[in-house]
Formats: C-alpha cells, sequence, structure tokens
C-alpha cells in the first residue's frame, strides 16, 4: 500500500490502462471456470454444506490465529517480495512466494475433494515500467472454488497483494519482510481458502493474490481488464491491504488513529467508492449486517465494522481501487486496520514507522534468544477480521441473485414496496436516514409487495432498498436505494427514483441536508431540481460560520436527485454553511458539522 506523493509515476498507471498485455491464465480449465464454462456436477464435494447457519459457526471455529500466523512467518521468510525481485531462487523474491502460495492452494485442494483449482494470471508490462529493467514474468496466484449454478454465473473475489517493500520502490536486495503490509492480508486469503473450499457455493469464489499493488496495482489492473475482456460478471470483491496490526503510528493517513501508541483491537475500517448510496457502500453494509446476524453474538470478541465515507485513506490508493474505475465498475471495497502503524511516506529522516520499512517484521527479538520479545502483529484481530470477511463471501456466495424493487410514498410515513422477481419465500427492506449505516431492515414473508412505516417524522430525507430471501434464510445483495421524502409527493426519474421536496420555487429545487452529518473526511451534499434549466449555472458555496467561503464546488444541476461529495481533510472540528448559488445568487443554505465520528 503505498503513498501517492512518493510515487509520482504511480499517476502514470492510471492514464495507460493497456500498460498490461498477453493478459493469460495458465490454466485453461481454471479459465472456463472464470467464465462460467463449465459443468459444476464435475466438481462435487464428498458432503455437500450449503446450510448458511452451520457454514458461519464453522467459520468461528475453523480460523485459525495459528495457521494464520505460520503463513505470515512463512511470507516474511523470503526476505523481499518486491514484484521486481529474484524470480528464480527457491527460497527468497516473489518468484519462491508466489510460487509457494500456489503449492498451499493445491494442498487444500487435495483435502477437499481437489475442488479448489489454482493457476497464474500471467501478463506483460509494456508502458513505462516503474521499475527498470523487467516488463515480463508478472503472475498473480489465483485458486478458483467453482460454484453449483451456471444459469446466472458471477463471480465473488477475496484479495490481497503479495508483493513488499522497503523505502526505495525498487530496491530488490532489502530485507522487506512486508509483515503488516502485506503479508496478513495474504495469509488471510490463504486462510479462507483453506477452510471454504469444503462448502458449496451457488457462486464461484476466486482467491487472487495480486502482485505489483506497490508499483500502480498492476496486479490488479490485469485481473480488471481479463474480467473486462471476457465480460465475467462479479458480485462482490473484498481487498484486504494492512489488516493485522492494532498499533498507532507516529504518522498514519486520515483518518488515521487518534494518539502515538494507541491500541484498537475492535475496529474494521471499510473504504467504499461512490457517493452514500453507491453499490459499493451498499456492499459494505451488506457486510456489517451479515456479521451482525450472523455471528456477532456467537464470537468472544466482537469486531466494531465502521463504513467509512472516502474510498480510500487520504493521498493512498490499493487494488480495489482499479476495480471500482473499471468500465463497467465492479462492487470492490477496501478492509484496513481501524490504527496504522506509518503513512508510507519513508523517505524523510524523520519517519519513525514500520510501514515500507525493513522493520515490517512480524516482531523485534530484543535479547536476540530466538523469542520475539514484542510482537507487532496481533494474529486474535487478524482472525477476526478473516470472519468478518469470510462470511460475508460465504452469505453472497450462497444467496439468490439481487432483485429489483419499487417504491412509493402513501402518506407521512408509510411506504408501499414492491420486489421482481417474486416467488421468494421472504424479502427484506433497509431504511437509513443521517448515516451510512440502515436504521431498520424488515422482513416480510410470503409476499411480493407490502406497506412498511419508516421511523421517520415529516419532511426527512431517507434512502430504502430490498433483498431477496431464499429457504434456507441467506439474503442476496441489497437492490439499489431509492431517495425518499416522508409525507411528499412521486415525482419521477429516468435514472434515480426519488420522492420530491416541496416545491420551493418554480422549479422545484431543493437544498438537502448532507449525509453522513457529522462527517469524517468527506460527506454527500444533494440537491433536487425539477429543471435541467440551470445545469451549467449552480456552485455550491461552504463556508465558516462568519461568512469566509472555503470551497466552491461545482455542481451539474441535472433535472432528478444530483449529488456532490465534499472532502474537507482530515484533523479539523467545527460547523460549517453551504449554500447552493444559482446565477450568482445563493438559493437555500444548511449547516453541516465535521467531526471525527
Amino acid at each position: 500500500m503505498k503513498n501517492l506523493s512518493t510515487l509520482c509515476l504511480t499517476l502514470l498507471g492510471w492514464f495507460h490502462p493497456y500498460a498490461q498485455t498477453n493478459i493469460s491464465v495458465t490454466s485453461p480449465e481454471v479459465d472456463n471456470i472464470l467464465q462460467g464454462n463449465y459443468v459444476p456436477g464435475n466438481y462435487p464435494a464428498t458432503t455437500v454444506i450449503t446450510n448458511p447457519n452451520q457454514i458461519s459457526a464453522e467459520l468461528i471455529s475453523r480460523i485459525s490465529p495459528d495457521s494464520l500466523r505460520a503463513d505470515i512467518t512463512a511470507l516474511i521468510g523470503f526476505k523481499n517480495r518486491n514484484t521486481y525481485s529474484d524470480t528464480a531462487s527457491s527460497t527468497t523474491g516473489i518468484g519462491a512466494a508466489r510460487r509457494w502460495a500456489f503449492n498451499k492452494f493445491q494442498q487444500y485442494s487435495s483435502l477437499n475433494d481437489n475442488r479448489l483449482r489454482p493457476a497464474f494470471l500471467e501478463f506483460d508490462w509494456i508502458t513505462s515500467p516503474p521499475c527498470s529493467g523487467k516488463t515480463r514474468d508478472f503472475r498473480n496466484v489465483i485458486a478458483v472454488l467453482p460454484g453449483s449454478q451456471i444459469a446466472n454465473p458471477s463471480l465473488v473475489i477475496i484479495e490481497a497483494h503479495l508483493d513488499s517493500r522497503c523505502v526505495g520502490l525498487c530496491d530488490i536486495t532489502c530485507d522487506a519482510q512486508g509483515a503488516g503490509d502485506n503479508a496478513g492480508g495474504a495469509a488471510m486469503v490463504l486462510e479462507l481458502a483453506r477452510v471454504m473450499s469444503r462448502y458449496t457455493f451457488r457462486s464461484t469464489i476466486v482467491f487472487c493474490l495480486t502482485i505489483g499493488e506497490e508499483q500502480q496495482e498492476m496486479g490488479a489492473k490485469a485481473f480488471v481488464k481479463y474480467l473486462v475482456a471476457n465480460g465475467i460478471p462479479v458480485k462482490a470483491i473484498n481487498n484486504n491491504d494492512v489488516s493485522a496490526g492494532t498499533f498507532c503510528g507516529h504518522t498514519n493517513s486520515p483518518p488515521g488513529c487518534p494518539f502515538y501508541g494507541d491500541i484498537d483491537s475492535i475496529g474494521l475500517k471499510i473504504f467504499s467508492f461512490g457517493n452514500i448510496n453507491s453499490p459499493k457502500k451498499q456492499w459494505a453494509r451488506y457486510v456489517k449486517l451479515e456479521y451482525k446476524e450472523q455471528v456477532k453474538n456467537l464470537v468472544n470478541v466482537a469486531t466494531d465494522i465502521q463504513i467509512m465515507t472516502p474510498d480510500e485513506r487520504t493521498n493512498r490508493s490499493g487494488d480495489h481501487q482499479p476495480f471500482t474505475s473499471a468500465t463497467p465498475s465492479y462492487t470492490a471495497v477496501r478492509f484496513t486496520q481501524a490504527n496504522e502503524d506509518g503513512d508510507a511516506n519513508s523517505a524523510p529522516a524523520s519517519y519513525k514507522d514500520r510501514q515500507h520499512t525493513s522493520h515490517d517484521s512480524l516482531g523485534a527479538d530484543f535479547n536476540h534468544d530466538g523469542v520475539l520479545d514484542t510482537v507487532f502483529l496481533d494474529m486474535d484481530y487478524l482472525a477476526r477480521n478473516t470472519l468478518v470477511n469470510g462470511n460475508s463471501l460465504a452469505m453472497v456466495a450462497l444467496g439468490p441473485d439481487t432483485i429489483l424493487m419499487n417504491a412509493s410514498l402513501l402518506t407521512s410515513n408509510r411506504v408501499r414496496v414492491q420486489f421482481t422477481p417474486g416467488g421468494y419465500p421472504a424479502y427484506r427492506v433497509a431504511v437509513r436516514a443521517l448515516t451510512n449505516d440502515w436504521d431498520t431492515v424488515y422482513t416480510i414473508t410470503g409476499q411480493t409487495a407490502d406497506t412498511i412505516t419508516v421511523p421517520y417524522g415529516t419532511s426527512k430525507t431517507f434512502y430504502i432498498s430490498a433483498a431477496a430471501v431464499d429457504h434456507a434464510g441467506t439474503e442476496s445483495q441489497f437492490s439499489t436505494e431509492y431517495t425518499l421524502f416522508t409525507g411528499l409527493v412521486l415525482l419521477a426519474m429516468a435514472d434515480t427514483p426519488v420522492i420530491a421536496p416541496p416545491v420551493t420555487n418554480t422549479y422545484g429545487i431543493q437544498l438537502l441536508q448532507n449525509r453522513p452529518n457529522p462527517f469524517d473526511i468527506a460527506t454527500s451534499i444533494t440537491i433536487v431540481s425539477g429543471t435541467d434549466l440551470f445545469a451549467d449555472r449552480a456552485w455550491i458555496n461552504i463556508s465558516s460560520l462568519d461568512g469566509r467561503i472555503l470551497r466552491r464546488l461545482k455542481v451539474i444541476l441535472r433535472k432528478g436527485v444530483n449529488e456532490v461529495q465534499y472532502d474537507h481533510g482530515f484533523g479539523m472540528t467545527g460547523t460549517y454553511i453551504y449554500s447552493l448559488i444559482i446565477d450568482g445568487l445563493p438559493v437555500q443554505s444548511r449547516k453541516m458539522v465535521f467531526g471525527r465520528r
């Protein structure tokens, strides 16, 4: 995981989408499975286990801190996993690491009816390589667990980057153990492959270890290009990067941790792209809901899942972003530990933290007796994060396909909901108002339409979406959200259905309360308009309470619901005014509060 300020070449990768070429899967069988061209009956389990409650309970008991530690120990033993490091040695370098990971996947397959099929996704990098002297022999390590149905095939992906680095981006000789960044994430992917290979899922699960995350996310971009070129649908992607540590360093990227030395072994952050009602944030909510309902009451120590507003920490990037920036955009999110030991800005002499240095190790042996006196990574914490990931992947891979929902407001707080297709034993309806989290999730059984009472007063904005529930009680992903305003009438929109606010002027323009509020780094500002007339004539001004204009945001004010994201940064608190300006004149203003939540 890199700091953008230290890699001026990083941006080059974003503007050269064809830097990867000759992308191929080394196994024709795996290639066909990824594309849905296989016979599910050719991959039978001796014992077919599909019960969601059993799977969740067994994930709790079978995910092993000792197994995670053993894999991290093996990975740091390769000394330098820089993408440009040695590929021929059997003991050091990225080549030895990726072959070891491939063999681990094979080992887990042999223990589970040979259903887990490993391969390499190999590619060349031909445009402006970040490090000189090498443009070929790049390989991601993948393993696929074939789904039980191909009528509507789609993938579920768990990924982490295998590579590591020191201060120098292209240093292939330093001791780049990369324990926290990112042997912990790689160990999580391997552990879930070990544990989940015994179960049977409707959707194919892909366990992916990328390379080149530290060099322009080249491995993730190659995988994205392969998916797009082959038209392969994907339900969701969990990217795990820096997921095993609990220590707050001297530096960290906002929204960072509170103070040096703070320990947080409970919090887990999920970053996701888009406005507050984007599909990526819907997936983050699904992850949190499934954890709450399937496993939270069964574990001794519960995880505090925090759905963040931005898609990344300030001035940082990760392997989920090539997926979200693709066309079509994939539903990918990034999981990371609550506290971070460093901001990866390892150039200044004053940098004291471990990330992107030779000190990113499992621990320290101060008296040289062969026993670690200080351990930097928390295996129990990593196991809990592994459980959050595995449970969400299992539920979405077991569950039905996403449905469509229609919603219409009957009275001030009564909403009529309808689901397509019908025929499911039950449906769930999620509603929320002020935050990234769902406030209430209703269950509707035995019918495809119903009326629900939402817990909001008159003239309140809220969001509503729905999921199908199968006979085993497993939810699908939730549909795209409707935006509703209580107590008002329907205004038809082509792309985003919405209930219109009161017509405060001739054109039905209304500035709504920002969401979330208070907010951490970024917040979404919504404007509803009944016309396209002012499309290129509108701005949002952000002002202090004494009237000073701090920021101006251009708004393309189209008919319907319009959203702009305001990124205020991190480390300040206070109340601010945001105003809708049309043709230089203020139309409406509201207050928003910035402060760490």
